[in-house]
């Protein structure tokens, strides 16, 4: 096991700056998992930790040695990849044991390493199939066993589920959670998925356009994000926001609707309110109902609130239908308020 240290790190293609001095601390057995949209160098970030990527300035530090020019086989790391990468024409077990063979470790303990792996992962049954002969999730399985083998300080997961369905990334979701509960092992994982994030990490690092927006428990992004972009990207459905003025009398939209009374910052030009942090109550905020979407437990309802698109997550059964009106009451303690370059004031 071993913590991961990184200090100014800078990557560019060309002329595109992909890392602007990253600066990140990842403590030894921490579940990491590195989030954003699209092109914002998270999987950057997570192959120059692999060596897969030279850095164009900083430091990569795993266990306190510098690695920023060691090659990536002897960084002690082992990599899970999106596509499985498995080689078609061996068996599970020969797949779970190759680069222990090309290492030359003793047959017998290559065994216990392969027994153990396939143990934690029950695939003990499929050890003698080839890959063609298992479902995605199974693979995904040989995959992680692959590098468990290798028992490295670092297990690094560039999204390992966006190839599968819906409920089998729920059930594999759970598997790998296990998997770090049981390995203790230092654990960097990327997704694109904002709810494998909150469901998997013990510390979410939220990125932008090659910066670190906010890094810290899943609770602590949710519960106080720092700025409109990580209250936007954290949470499902996302954050409210409400466009208007601030004053002595509260927020008013722009629209003219009164949606939080009590002194506020000043400059508070954006209000912000989960869906589940709005109530029906006969003295709450006039919404028009756009779409209903029941789920079983709860039902997601879009409104508006004035020209406003507002979304709310009621907990209990309700027979409603688009055009019908209800009235909407935010809770004021769970109110987020931002100001006009996006930043967190309360």
């Amino acid at each position: 096991m071993a913590d991961v240290s990184i200090r100014r790190l800078g990557k560019h293609f060309g002329t595109v700056k992909v890392l602007k001095d990253v600066s990140l601390d990842i403590a030894d057995g921490q579940f990491v998992v590195l989030v954003g949209p699209s092109g914002c160098g998270k999987s950057t970030l997570l192959r120059t930790i692999a060596g897969l990527e030279e850095v164009n300035s900083g430091e990569i530090r795993i266990a306190d040695r510098l690695v920023n020019d060691v090659p990536a086989k002897e960084r002690d790391i082992a990599m899970v990849f999106q596509s499985y990468a498995l080689y078609p024409h061996m068996t599970v077990s020969d797949n779970m044991s190759f680069s222990l063979r090309l290492k030359g470790v003793p047959k017998g303990e290559i065994k216990e390493k392969v027994a153990r792996a396939a143990e934690i992962l029950d695939l003990g049954h499929l050890i003698d199939r080839y890959p063609r002969q298992l479902s995605g999730g199974q693979r995904q399985r040989v995959a992680m066993g692959r590098a468990i083998v290798r028992d490295p300080a670092v297990f690094l997961f560039d999204e390992p589920l966006s190839n599968l369905d819906a409920k089998l990334r729920v059930q594999m979701r759970a598997e790998i959670k296990e998997l770090h509960q049981q390995l203790g092992t230092t654990m960097i994982y990327v997704t694109h998925d904002q709810v494998e994030a909150m469901t998997m990490a013990d510390t979410i690092v939220v990125m932008r356009d090659g910066v670190i927006e906010q890094s810290g428990s899943p609770l602590e992004l949710y519960d106080r994000p720092r700025n409109l972009f990580v209250a936007e990207f954290i949470g499902s459905p996302s954050m409210n926001f409400l466009k208007g003025t601030s004053g002595s009398h509260g927020f008013l939209t722009d629209d003219g609707v009164e949606v939080y009374s009590g002194v506020l910052p000043a400059g508070t030009t954006t209000f912000g309110i989960r869906p589940e942090d709005m109530v029906l109550d006969p003295n709450g905020l006039d919404v028009e109902v756009v779409v209903v979407e029941p789920t079983g437990p709860e039902t997601h309802v879009i409104g508006r609130l004035g020209k406003s698109p507002v979304a709310v997550v009621i907990r209990e059964r309700i027979e409603i239908k688009s055009g019908e009106r209800i009235r909407l009451l935010p809770n004021p303690s769970r109110a987020h308020f931002f100001d006009a370059n996006g930043t967190r004031l309360n």
